[in-house]
């Protein structure tokens, strides 16, 4: 930052340039623990050829079976946009299969196949190889998981104020 005189801009206090610094940033540390927790995923997933934004997908499905995208993007977060490719991709692969609703044909139901569902056999060992990885009691996981949760309900509910 470079200073002009002090009456027409603030000094750099050195507890103002300590809450810049990239190490200090919670954004920085939960950006770089998802790019390592990706890397991970990716070496687990590639056997089930899956990729991590896919593998959301099944998991959503795996819990319940014949969903409306819209109530999968709900689950994820994402939008029909973001979503939609992905099913497609995973279509084409055999995982799973898109209809139009019957009563409503602007929705569309996605819905398992049979190679869908024994795909989760496979992904049954990807949590306990994570949970390896991360070398963490299943308490500290929990805990720790509880906590990301709670950081991310606070920052949906209070963003709202932010202009």
């Amino acid at each position: 930052m470079r200073l002009m005189d002090n009456d027409t801009q603030p000094q750099v206090t050195d507890a103002g340039a300590q809450a810049l610094l990239l190490d200090n940033q919670l954004c920085f540390a939960v950006y770089s623990t998802m790019q390592s927790l990706n890397k991970v995923y990716r070496k687990l997933l590639k056997d089930l050829e899956l990729t991590y934004p896919q593998y959301l997908v099944m998991l959503v499905l795996w819990e319940k079976d014949g969903l409306m995208v819209s109530q999968i993007g709900e689950r994820l977060g994402l939008d029909s946009a973001t979503l939609t490719p992905l099913l497609k991709r995973l279509e084409a692969v055999a995982l799973l299969t898109r209809v139009r609703a019957v009563a409503d044909e602007r929705q569309v139901i996605i819905s398992l196949t049979d190679k869908g569902r024994a795909l989760k056999a496979q992904a049954q060992a990807v949590p306990g190889c994570m949970a390896s990885v991360i070398a963490c009691s299943m308490d500290e996981i929990v805990d720790l998981k509880d906590s990301l949760l709670q950081l991310r309900d606070s920052l949906n509910h209070n963003s709202a104020d932010l202009v």
